[in-house]
């Protein structure tokens, strides 16, 4: 069942709002709780489809979990190395993150698991991940193309390596590292230049051996210790940053917003797209800066204002890369040009985001250019026509960046499918109408 949904010109946003707990964090959150010794208090988890297919994978493979309240898990773990054979098949849903992480937990162990996922996910390579697992000693067969379904026979008695990651991907290196957790002595990643680091945080509030090396021409190394006890602990998931992206961009475009999105996760790898706003002209406060679990949380604070051009340098993709949809719709109302590069990376996520962005913001009036890694956004300080209705392509970020458009395009614009939004922010049209946008089903407009 699809749910259609318009958005259209709104007056000022208006409010302060929390969002739901980070992914990346969440996932990691739920994998390594059942890979310790001890009970893991988990509180902020965000409790969206992808992350409860997690959940579920985590429950098959032996951990015991128990939800206590919105949010609030408790997760009694195994132990590295202490998981048991699923009886069932781990049906991951739209969570890339989800599967690939749990393709190196799995390949540690010396059973075999069967992966699959939605017609989203199983179009999304995975061969990137089985590749430095296989060189440890994990075993695959995989659809064609390396795509689920996947079954993983592991080993208790992984090769630990040093791998050249040729991408920056946190996906690809939490997978290695995970796997390397099972392994004696050391496994390091080797990435181009630093990809999101929240594997590596929690690893060492969990107890584990980690460091990290910054290598020449921006590369840096990861290494991890293998066969670590590692014990239970209390996480705080703080707001996810790729979901305070829509609130915070539509109150920075819809005149006369003012919006504050308290309680962000601000870690540094991650605030790619807060460093291009400001770069673009956009007013962002960051207030009551503090720590949880390791990582860096603020209130973020913005009001409408003209935005320019940019340019967004390869080097910052990493950093920012779930936040170019949002990117390119802020882009649509600056004065100039903002040419984005290195983003080959969105031609696999959920869909094809670059394809998918351009042909949505052309049909909305924007003039847009598109290459095999980059993207520029004709933007004329003005608002876009709009008036388009946007096939979502079952991508989360594509339907949420739309409708954030049509709150402030002359025309509305919908999107033919918003119920992806629910696997990473539930409640964001709620959330959004809070603030005073206009977002309405199908139905609500008949």
């Amino acid at each position: 069942m699809t749910l259609p949904l318009t958005a259209s010109m709104s007056h000022g946003l208006d409010g302060d709002v929390v969002v739901p707990g980070d992914k990346s964090i969440s996932h990691r959150a739920l994998i390594l709780g059942a890979l310790a010794v001890g009970e893991t208090r988990i509180t902020g988890l965000l409790e969206g489809e992808d992350v409860l297919c997690t959940a579920a994978a985590v429950s098959a493979l032996g951990a015991s979990l128990e939800r206590t309240g919105d949010g609030a898990w408790t997760v009694a773990g195994r132990g590295v190395g202490g998981l048991r054979e699923p009886d069932v098949l781990l049906d991951m849903g739209n969570s890339g993150t989800g599967v690939r992480l749990l393709l190196g937990v799995a390949a540690s162990h010396p059973f075999t698991s069967f992966f699959a996922g939605d017609a989203s996910l199983g179009k999304r390579p995975m061969e990137r991940v089985m590749a430095p697992l296989r060189t440890m000693g994990a075993h695959f067969v995989s659809g064609s193309g390396g795509r689920l379904p996947v079954a993983v026979t592991g080993s208790d008695r992984l090769v630990p390596i040093e791998y050249e990651s040729p991408v920056a991907s946190a996906q690809v290196k939490s997978a290695v590292l995970l796997a390397g957790l099972g392994a004696p002595g050391r496994t390091t990643v080797v990435e181009p230049c630093p990809s999101r680091d929240h594997t590596e945080l929690m690893l060492r509030h969990f107890g584990a051996e980690v460091t990290v090396a910054d290598l020449p021409d921006e590369a840096r190394a990861v290494t991890v210790g293998g066969q670590p006890e590692l014990e239970g602990r209390d996480i705080a998931v703080p707001g996810d940053i790729s979901s305070a992206a829509f609130p915070l961009v539509a109150g920075l475009i819809v005149p006369g917003s003012s919006v504050m999105v308290r309680n962000v996760g601000v870690n540094p790898l991650r605030t790619g797209l807060l460093k291009t706003l400001a770069e673009m002209g956009a007013e962002i406060n960051f207030e009551n800066r503090r720590q949880q679990a390791g990582e860096p949380v603020a209130d973020l604070v913005v009001e409408a204002g003209p935005l320019r051009g940019v340019e967004v340098p390869p080097e910052r993709a990493p950093s920012m890369i779930d936040e170019y949809p949002i990117l390119a719709v802020a882009s649509a109302f600056a004065a100039g040009p903002t040419h984005m590069q290195g983003l080959r990376e969105l031609r696999v996520k959920e869909s094809d985001r670059l394809a998918v962005m351009t042909r949505g913001l052309k049909a909305c009036g924007v003039d847009v250019e598109e290459g095999e890694d980059w993207l520029v956004v004709h933007g004329t300080g003005g608002r876009p026509k709009g008036g388009a209705t946007i096939a979502s392509e079952l991508d989360h970020r594509i339907a949420m960046s739309f409708l954030s458009l049509g709150l402030a395009s002359e025309q509305p614009v919908s999107v033919d499918d918003g119920t992806p939004i629910e696997t990473s922010f539930p409640g964001f049209v709620d959330l959004m109408n809070g603030l005073g946008a206009c977002i309405i089903g199908e139905d609500e407009g008949a």
